[in-house]
């Protein structure tokens, strides 16, 4: 008997997946949406008191739905509210001026300060309802080192 891991392809699913998004499994629905709707440029497209659909009017493949972390519809041993350890990324074309925005004009609890970072990124970090950690990034190229791990597309 081994310790090896076996790793087996999966086939290929046969169906096309019509979207893809994340749910927040939230505290506050309310106080979730007006975050998202007031700082990050997403409308509503559905809503009840436990529940709401958001999309980027601009961008509408881009989605993001908040969920009741106690709703039923989430079994019993998983109604858990969120306490971080998400990360959503936002990229922009001008990080500077997103930093400006919510920052010093809005005044997000900054979480890491604005930087540059030798595998590719500006970016600064804020954070959201729930500990949700919101990075704001635009891509700018990277050192040589972290260049050679990139792949091509």
């Amino acid at each position: 008997m081994t310790n090896e891991l076996t790793i087996r392809a999966t086939p290929t699913p046969t169906t096309t997946l019509g979207g893809f998004y994340p749910v927040l499994a939230t505290r506050d629905v309310a106080a979730s949406r007006d975050f998202y709707t007031r700082h990050l440029g997403f409308e509503v497209t559905f809503e009840m008191d436990w529940y709401v659909s958001l999309r980027r009017p601009n961008a509408p493949q881009y989605e993001l739905a908040l969920l009741d972390h106690a709703h039923p519809t989430i079994p019993e041993s998983h109604r858990v509210a969120l306490r971080g350890g998400l990360l959503l990324n936002f990229e922009v074309d001008d990080v500077d001026a997103e930093h400006k925005r919510l920052v010093a004009q809005a005044g997000l609890p900054e979480v890491l300060p604005l930087r540059t970072e030798e595998f590719g990124q500006r970016h600064f970090l804020v954070a959201a309802p729930d500990n949700v950690l919101i990075d704001v990034i635009t891509v700018v190229p990277p050192s040589e080192e972290y260049a050679a791990h990139y792949t091509d597309d």
